[in-house]
């Protein structure tokens, strides 16, 4: 099992762990490098800026995406680990001081289920941690470092924190089947949904093939008020007046993936040409991922419990 170590600021840390956050967005000010060193549900931790060579808590890697911030400030809100937008906006321009963007485009490391640790339980570096380390480090778990550094972890960790390696999935350990199985069974939340909803669709609505990323929106299918789970096969990328009569029951689409237009828009309100133009469409995009695909399950529920027949 792969473990990153990444470098970050006290202040973003102390913010996060005052708020309890479900998900973090360890956030870099710059968007143009992708983060490839973890599968999802491997362990992403925290270490401080020197003086303070500790590592001080962590969370599970779920996705990379490239956002602008105020994309990224919609998803995360502060737990992007700052009180508003101003203030990321002004945190990125520290580091990038020669860009005067209005919404700098940032790389979003999301991460679930965090956990931070009391500074009794603060863990020092591993000694093969090098002092002119700017970014991070990647360990290994079938290293004497990285055994070491996760079992320091599992120490740290409470109880109801702590985990297995990805064996506690089902099987031996494959790469590509454990970050599959997190993205289904982990317990993900809304920011990190949105994320991969949105990345699954290749950034364009499922109906309309929309790419105006800010007016596209990531819509469950069972809403999570009901217990509709935060998982890309209960999402899909709508622009956002699609979502709204989505959500309103004005829309539906059927386990084949056939976009319905309710009678009942023109009845209510007297107009909806525009939509009815989609009535009995194939979604014209959809996710390559077999697995990522609307669930029939969920379209069915959707279909007989919210749509305006």
């Amino acid at each position: 099992m792969k473990i990153w170590v990444g470098v970050t600021d006290k202040d973003w840390f102390q913010f996060l762990d005052q708020i309890n956050a479900d998900e973090v967005n360890f956030w870099q000010p710059s968007g143009s490098r992708v983060f490839r060193a973890l599968q999802p549900g491997e362990p992403f931790l925290f270490k401080l800026h020197s003086p303070d060579n500790f590592i001080v808590g962590g969370g599970h890697f779920v996705r990379y995406s490239a956002l602008p911030t105020s994309l990224a400030w919609d998803a995360f809100g502060p737990k992007n680990g700052v009180g508003s937008l101003e203030a990321l906006n002004a945190r990125v321009r520290r580091y990038r001081r020669d860009d005067t963007s209005l919404d700098p485009v940032i790389g979003c490391n999301v991460l679930a289920e965090p956990f931070f640790f009391p500074r009794s339980a603060w863990i020092p570096v591993p000694a093969t941690w090098a002092p002119n380390i700017v970014q991070g480090k990647t360990y290994d778990t079938v290293m004497p470092d990285g055994r070491a550094l996760w079992n320091s972890v599992q120490t740290a960790l409470s109880d109801e924190q702590r985990v297995g390696e990805p064996e506690m999935f089902e099987g031996s350990y494959d790469e590509n089947r454990f970050g599959a199985e997190y993205l289904t069974r982990g317990r993900l939340g809304q920011g990190a949904f949105r994320v991969l909803v949105t990345d699954a669709y290749e950034r364009r609505c499922a109906i309309t093939g929309e790419k105006t990323l800010p007016v596209l929106e990531a819509a469950h299918i069972k809403p999570y008020a009901l217990q509709g789970p935060h998982r890309v096969n209960n999402g899909i990328l709508l622009r956002s007046d699609l979502h709204k009569l989505f959500d309103l029951g004005y829309m539906t689409v059927t386990p084949d993936l056939v976009l319905e237009v309710s009678p009942k828009l023109k009845t209510e309100w007297q107009n909806g040409r525009e939509y009815y133009a989609h009535h009995g469409q194939k979604l014209r995009v959809q996710p390559a991922d077999l697995a990522s695909q609307p669930s029939r399950e969920f379209l069915s529920w959707h279909n007989e419990n919210r749509f305006r027949a």
